[in-house]
């Protein structure tokens, strides 16, 4: 495994990290036990970076971590990134929200659901703008204060809401959208983005040492291959939610990512890989957050790190989604 160090961020974080969303139900081919075998096998691969977040099957995700880390005992190797901010109904309909009080509540409710005392990095999932930073700065200074949070991050925040929340706590680390074909995109799940990955997160986390971390690395599975010869998830999927993933937009990212496929066959090497070391490579990527719903994907994935892309090979990458780079 390749470990990449932060100034902001004491430990070295392994280049490949594993998102948990999967872990929950909301995709297909979730299981626990399933799930709990591949949290064992990517610590065993040097893995020590886990991404989970509470409305993540609406708690399920955490608790299956927790269970695997418990069972295996290995808690002190890793670090946990969880999230705050985003809260559900008994409908699953999510809202917003920041404040101190809640904040301190939902953590509370991550370290029970996780079985242990602490996360390592607690990230603000969405901004509130209903609630001032200052309100939130106060509840991630009291639970750094209590012990219960190490490092704090903040995700899918516009850079000048990162600045000024640095005037009142240290912000260790940045989660953003992120892969080849969602370079500076405007949108999530429909959700419109209050940031530029490539010209603004990027720069930013250059420049005050932080952790960056991007989420969706293979596109949630377009540049894992999948979909181009007409798989597709079924109705339960929440990948269905994607406007991206269905219609005209989707049509573009796929011929897209065939060109890419075509590429990575003439190296010899699979796409999901392509796509996750022309990340890796990036100096300013610390943990890619890839999800795994097997031994077999998570020991693809983990395989990027047995290989560089030649300058000349990026270049030739870079003429193919250049077309991409603001879309």
């Amino acid at each position: 495994m390749i470990y990449k160090s932060v100034e902001k961020i004491q430990e070295k974080i392994s280049c490949i990290g594993i998102g948990c969303w999967n872990f929950g139900g909301d995709w297909d081919s979730s299981a626990e036990e399933n799930s709990i075998a591949i949290v064992h096998a990517a610590m065993d691969f040097g893995i020590n970076f886990f991404d989970v977040a509470p409305v993540y099957g609406w708690g399920v995700s955490e608790q299956i971590l927790g269970k695997a880390l418990k069972r295996d005992g290995r808690r002190e190797k890793v670090l946990i990134a969880s999230k705050g901010g985003l809260l559900w109904n008994g409908a699953h309909q999510t809202t917003n929200n920041l404040s101190r009080d809640s904040l301190i509540r939902e953590c509370e409710d991550s370290l029970r659901r996780l079985q242990t005392d602490y996360t390592d990095i607690y990230q603000m999932h969405w901004p509130n703008p209903n609630v001032p930073l200052e309100e939130t700065a106060e509840a991630l200074i009291r639970l750094k204060e209590q012990g219960k949070i190490r490092y704090v991050g903040l995700s899918n925040f516009a850079q000048e809401d990162v600045d000024k929340m640095m005037t009142m706590v240290s912000v260790d680390c940045q989660q953003s959208l992120y892969n080849m074909l969602e370079r500076n995109t405007t949108s999530y799940h429909g959700i419109p983005l209050p940031y530029r990955t490539e010209d603004e997160v990027l720069p930013n986390v250059k420049k005050h040492g932080q952790a960056f971390l991007p989420y969706s690395p293979l596109f949630q599975g377009l540049l894992a291959g999948r979909f181009l010869d007409g798989q597709k998830f079924s109705a339960r999927d929440i990948r269905n939610e994607n406007p991206k993933l269905s219609g005209e937009q989707f049509e573009a990212y796929a011929a897209c990512a065939r060109q890419l496929r075509t590429l990575a066959e003439e190296m010899g090497r699979p796409l999901n890989e392509l796509a996750l070391n022309w990340l890796r490579q990036k100096p300013e990527v610390t943990s890619i957050i890839g999800g795994a719903s097997s031994y077999a994907q998570l020991e693809k994935n983990v395989h990027c790190t047995t290989w560089e892309i030649t300058d000349e090979q990026m270049q030739r990458i870079e003429e193919i989604i250049h077309p991409f780079a603001h879309r």
